[in-house]
């Protein structure tokens, strides 16, 4: 059965359950998605937030068969319930420690660097690690091989867009990590937020296809008037509700420093302006 329930356990293949965390939001929608992998051996996929109901859920469905924990990336909302589930189970960590930057869990510290090691292979399946900097530079997605599925942590959320925050997050990498997916065998595509997502190349083609439009009207408003970040997403997002306008800042943000580097904008003082 498939429940949007925090703490109850939904069945998504043989091989995979997911439990939602208690954490709904703007950001998170329903709430984090931990992910259990293998029934022998079991392996967790980003843990969530340390909120003790869910990691009793956790330890419920694990039933003392966790063996791995592994997280995407080091935001708050994915990571922080690793280290005490971890010292609950034994279990080993992979992942990649937090860079010093915006809403990371800082006492994170992997056993196993995804970098070093990016297999995980088990008698019940094999977990490949993709290295997907753009949300974050630490970035992870996990593709479960026997079944296409790939879990995305927030590199690609069902039902939103996923925020660029610099200097971790860039803009030019998340695109790039967007195509470099598109060489991966995917059925399917099971996020860090929402449900899962059939049809991958669609998803990934409609995100990329978004970026670029909202790229092109920011240059296309800096053109008009340059401004300071503030000035700019009034125009930039305009067709978005103001109470997304302090996250929809940092993407601003982020499309101003690729165009940057492209030579179509330039910064001074906190002001940005087309070149020339």
């Amino acid at each position: 059965m498939i429940t949007l329930e925090p703490g109850l356990t939904s069945q998504l293949s043989p091989r995979v359950r997911r439990i939602i965390a208690p954490n709904p939001g703007v950001m998170t929608g329903p709430g984090t998605n931990t992910y259990l992998l293998g029934n022998e051996a079991i392996a967790v996929v980003d843990p969530g937030p340390d909120e003790p109901s869910h990691i009793d859920a956790i330890l419920r469905e694990g039933a003392g068969r966790i063996r791995w924990i592994l997280v995407t990336h080091t935001h708050e909302d994915h990571s922080p319930a690793a280290t005490p589930l971890a010292r609950a189970t034994g279990a080993e960590l992979r992942g990649v420690a937090a860079p010093d930057d915006f809403y990371q869990d800082l006492i994170f510290r992997p056993d196993v660097d995804l970098a070093v090691q990016p297999l995980l292979q088990t008698p019940e399946f094999s977990l490949r690690a993709v290295h997907t900097p753009g949300h974050a530079c630490n970035h992870y997605c996990l593709l479960l091989e026997e079944e296409g599925m790939l879990f995305t942590g927030d590199h690609i959320m069902n039902g939103s867009t996923v925020v660029i925050i610099p200097p971790s997050g860039d803009m030019k990498d998340y695109l790039d990590s967007l195509e470099k997916l598109k060489a991966l065998a995917l059925r399917s595509l099971a996020p860090g937020h929402g449900e899962l997502m059939p049809e991958p190349m669609a998803v990934v083609d409609g995100i990329i296809r978004h970026r670029l439009n909202r790229e092109a009207k920011v240059a296309q408003v800096l053109a008009v008037a340059g401004g300071t970040l503030d000035e700019l997403v009034e125009r930039a997002y305009d067709d978005v509700p103001r109470v997304m306008f302090p996250m929809a800042r940092y993407s601003l943000w982020a499309h101003l420093l690729k165009l940057a580097r492209e030579g179509r904008a330039v910064e001074s003082g906190g002001r940005w302006e087309p070149p020339g």
